[in-house]
């Protein structure tokens, strides 16, 4: 289904114009399509309806409240992976008992937020974090449930820098040493030992290296079943890729079916994480055109977004189709699609084939729902954009773009430096 279709040579978002959006709000703006991350996440419901499972959509990706509100609305737990991410997600409405909390830096702090609120599990990412816990739960006279985060050492085939499977990644507890480190969960007061995760990367285009990962836990969870640790919840995380070129991932329907012929027989409870695969291509950015500038060898289209609105091209070299918002017949040229930040690696698209086009104009950044405003800053002071939510022919303002006056929230000049 095409959420982002032309009609009569203008881009629309389900029913409503771009530039009907961007006349109103201004660029750039982050634009969603309700429909899109509803048909994506039905997309799981469908293929796991057979089983006990729990979608816990990877709120890292886009924690705007009212995506967040709309995935509680069909049925979504969250994966959150900080304190502030926690508060996020239950002012939004979330059931702490659908909350998985995962993450390698988790503070005493934190700890002890999601123990008073009662979420389902910490996944556990190293032994010392496991003593911290089994410490906070004891002193706030709770058990904390668990599920250990094993590293199958599988390698995802994906860019390094979200691969989070391997041995050289941060995350997790090293498969040789995860039976040790369950048994020293199960020796401790303050832990309830529920379940087992293992997350391998992002993006990911090729179901076997789940099924690699899939087969070295469940022959994890054998050897704890015969020392009697029992493991209720099997969490294997997220990762499942979209197209943003040429890209060919397995839907979730095959993604999931390829997982369920491994699981045959088991009496588990199944928890996904998906983020990119809901949200990815569910997600636009609006940019205008300012300025083209022509040398010898060298053309640029200059636009009014940057790489503090995006920054996945400048940070992982990622391809996001570009397209004109108004579709009409005109020349190509090659050109860099770059920002006004004062930085080379400030671009959106590099020796990119697009129309000529002319300053005023406006340019969609496609497959931007996810890892887009999320990962956003104020570099070069700038404030940050606008985000809108479509819903058939309505469109809503679901963060209003950011004032001069919001950059300066929460700084003050001590008196000592007033003269």
């Amino acid at each position: 289904m095409n959420f982002f279709p032309y009609r009569n040579q203008e881009l629309y978002v389900e029913q409503v114009p771009i530039k009907k959006i961007a006349k109103e709000v201004g660029t750039p703006t982050y634009i969603y399509s309700h429909g899109a991350l509803t048909h994506h996440f039905e997309e799981y419901k469908k293929a796991l309806k057979k089983i006990d499972h729990l979608i816990c959509y990877s709120m890292k990706c886009n924690s705007n409240l009212s995506i967040l509100r709309s995935f509680l609305n069909l049925g979504s737990g969250i994966d959150i992976v900080s304190q502030g991410e926690l508060f996020r997600a239950l002012k939004a409405g979330a059931d702490p008992k659908k909350i998985v909390f995962s993450g390698v830096g988790k503070t005493d702090e934190e700890m002890a937020y999601a123990l008073k609120k009662k979420i389902l599990m910490f996944n556990v990412e190293s032994e010392q974090e496991l003593i911290a816990l089994d410490r906070v739960a004891r002193k706030m006279k709770r058990k904390a449930p668990v599920a250990i985060r094993v590293n199958p050492d599988i390698d995802p085939k994906t860019h390094p820098y979200i691969t989070t499977g391997m041995k050289k990644s941060k995350f997790g507890i090293q498969y040789e040493d995860a039976f040790r480190v369950y048994g020293k969960a199960a020796s401790l007061k303050g832990i309830k030992i529920i379940g087992i995760d293992c997350h391998i990367g992002s993006q990911l285009t090729d179901v076997s290296p789940f099924v690699d990962a899939l087969r070295r836990v469940l022959q994890l969870i054998d050897r704890l079943n015969r020392m009697d640790i029992s493991i209720q919840y099997l969490d294997l995380g997220g990762g499942l890729g979209i197209r943003y070129q040429k890209e060919s991932p397995p839907s979730p329907q095959k993604y999931i079916n390829t997982l369920l012929k491994e699981l045959k027989g088991r009496n588990l409870t199944l928890v996904f994480e998906p983020g990119r695969s809901l949200m990815g291509n569910a997600g636009i950015l609006v940019t205008q055109l300012l300025y083209t500038k022509n040398r010898d060898n060298k053309s640029f289209q200059i636009v009014d977004a940057a790489m503090n609105d995006l920054i996945r091209p400048a940070f992982y070299n990622s391809y996001h189709e570009i397209l004109p918002v108004h579709k009409k017949p005109r020349a190509k040229q090659t050109v860099d699609v770059v920002g006004p930040i004062c930085e080379t690696g400030d671009f959106l698209a590099t020796s990119r084939s697009l129309p000529r086009m002319e300053p005023g104009e406006l340019l969609a950044v496609m497959s931007a729902g996810a890892y887009g405003f999320t990962m956003a800053s104020h570099y070069n002071t700038r404030p940050k954009a606008c985000e809108v939510l479509v819903k058939g022919k309505h469109f809503y303002v679901i963060r209003e773009r950011e004032t001069l006056a919001d950059l300066l929230r929460g700084e003050s000049i001590p008196k000592a430096l007033k003269a």
